[in-house]
């Protein structure tokens, strides 16, 4: 980004020159950091009381745990973000890279780890399922950087990706080799003999909020993700908002905790700014909401900027999940940092969800331990637990009561205790998706936005640029997608976008000034 101070000569400063983000999410932290870092004047409004958003804590015991992602990848996103405020990442946090990925379990008493150094997962992949699916994997690693280079470029850095635009910066061989229009499942099953293989490495769909049985096989570049590294961030997860929120309140933006927007002010066909509740209103020459699109479409955020965004059907939502945040002894079975516990049917766990609308009677479990490392060893006291359970995201259309809430906390007991892992009883902090949506209004406690299901999906998310001039979306239901990086990259693709706009109008305005016809210049034109 080119630094814009230089725009205004005067020094004045006039509300056109200020912008406003609306959420502390990750992807508003960094276009706020993006923006104080070009000299913009930024407020950022939170109805919360701290930054996160999603990347939230529960309480358990009087300790913190966190409720929110686990896991962070794709360190490069955030040694940019930092360098790019003039500082480092590992200035502001320690991170550890996890030697154990994650540990899998399944009711037969099955256990496989995959580990950070390629060559141990293969061995292990060899003694769990023998010597052919060993080299199937060593394959499907090479296939799954393939997919992530061909897709960098053109669709995971691009601020508004088009077929059109991947075909031009790929090469139509590269791209049929990624196999765009066959699911993660059907490939998985000419890939691996072990059931329990496709059932592991289907699980990636999730991390996106889908089906592996409806989702693109192109995610597997997950796979070459992790392989990347995967990172432990010394403190929790919650570490990471707070460090950027700090930088940020460094570099001038200034936080508004504990307010509510109302609406996005609209005039003259460009947002200028917002109305919180209570009517104070903030003026602005442009407006970033770090929110789920599809709250901007439902009207959270006014009729005018609803007009902004393509309305999705629920039909579309991701999943949403039951989560359960807990301090508690856990026996029986040696937990790593990341755990996963399979049920048996993972079919049956999808159609329930997606095909049914209803929680599975044998869900497969996610077990956080988060006062483990990559050295993991029997702990004798109470320890943080997140045990997380796949849900449908219909929290805005019923209300789960405590009868079911507990139902599916015994079926999720049950499960674990098939696996070899018991927990002693202890009161946890629950949530569920009517609280998710109670959390984040219009999405139905849908947590990743759009689910990928089909190989359109990605293409039909909301770019960073809206239909209203100088209204940005940023976050995991815009491009590029849903997850820490990805939300951090759309908060600055939303900046680099705004900052461009700001350019291109600015130029406009000194060309008016000089005799000629000011117009929309093709930057600033909302492109949906």
């Amino acid at each position: 980004m080119s630094d814009i101070r230089s725009i205004d000569q005067r020094g004045r400063s006039s509300a056109s020159d200020r912008a406003v983000v609306v959420g502390a999410g990750i992807g508003g932290l960094t276009a706020a950091l993006d923006l104080a870092a070009q000299g913009i004047a930024v407020t950022v409004v939170e109805k919360a009381l701290a930054p996160g958003g999603k990347m939230r804590l529960a309480e358990s015991q009087g300790r913190f745990i966190d409720a929110g992602p686990t896991v962070l990848t794709m360190r490069w996103v955030f040694e940019d973000l930092f360098a790019a405020a003039g500082t480092s990442l590992d200035a502001h946090l320690t991170l550890h890279r996890a030697e154990v990925l994650a540990r899998h379990a399944w009711v037969d008493g099955s256990r496989l780890d995959l580990f950070a150094d390629p060559d141990r997962s293969e061995e292990a992949i060899g003694r769990f399922a023998g010597a052919e699916d060993a080299r199937a994997f060593r394959r499907f690693r090479d296939e799954a950087a393939q997919v992530y280079a061909c897709l960098e470029g053109p669709f995971i850095k691009a601020a508004r990706p088009s077929l059109a635009g991947l075909l031009a910066g790929a090469r139509l061989r590269d791209l049929w080799r990624i196999q765009p229009f066959a699911t993660l499942a059907g490939l998985l099953a000419r890939r691996f003999g072990d059931p329990r293989l496709r059932q592991l490495f289907g699980r990636y769909a999730t991390y996106c909020g889908s089906s592996p049985y409806q989702s693109p096989a192109t995610l597997m570049l997950v796979a070459h993700v992790e392989q990347e590294g995967v990172w432990l961030v010394e403190g929790g997860m919650h570490r990471l908002a707070a460090a950027l929120a700090a930088l940020a309140e460094m570099r001038g933006v200034a936080f508004r905790y504990g307010a509510e927007v109302a609406s996005v002010t609209v005039a003259n066909g460009r947002a200028a700014g917002v109305t919180l509740i209570g009517g104070e209103r903030l003026d602005a020459g442009a407006v970033i909401v770090n929110a789920d699109a599809a709250a901007v479409a439902q009207g959270q955020f006014g009729p005018a900027a609803a007009q902004a965004v393509p309305r999705a059907a629920p039909a579309h939502r991701s999943l949403s999940a039951m989560t359960w945040a807990v301090t508690t002894r856990a026996n029986g079975f040696p937990l790593d940092r990341h755990n996963v516990f399979f049920a048996s049917d993972p079919r049956a766990e999808f159609r329930a969800i997606f095909g049914e609308g209803r929680m599975p009677a044998e869900p497969t479990v996610y077990v956080c331990a988060q006062d483990r490392g990559a050295a993991t060893a029997d702990h004798a006291g109470p320890e943080r637990l997140l045990l997380l359970i796949n849900a449908p995201p219909d929290g805005d259309r019923r209300t789960y009561e405590p009868a079911e809430v507990e139902r599916c906390r015994q079926n999720t007991l049950t499960l674990l205790a098939r696996s070899g892992l018991t927990l002693e009883p202890a009161t946890a902090s629950v949530a569920t998706p009517t609280d998710f949506n109670q959390m984040f209004p219009g999405t139905g406690g849908a947590l990743y936005g759009r689910a990928s299901h089909g190989w359109q999906a990605s293409f039909q998310r909301p770019g960073c640029r809206t239909k209203v001039l100088g209204l940005y979306l940023a976050g995991g239901s815009a491009h590029p997608g849903p997850g820490v990086p990805m939300a951090a990259l759309s908060g600055r693709m939303a900046a680099s976008c705004l900052i461009a706009d700001l350019v291109s109008t600015s130029r406009s305005r000194r060309t008016a000034m000089s005799g000629g016809t000011s117009t929309a210049s093709a930057t600033t034109a909302g492109t949906g």
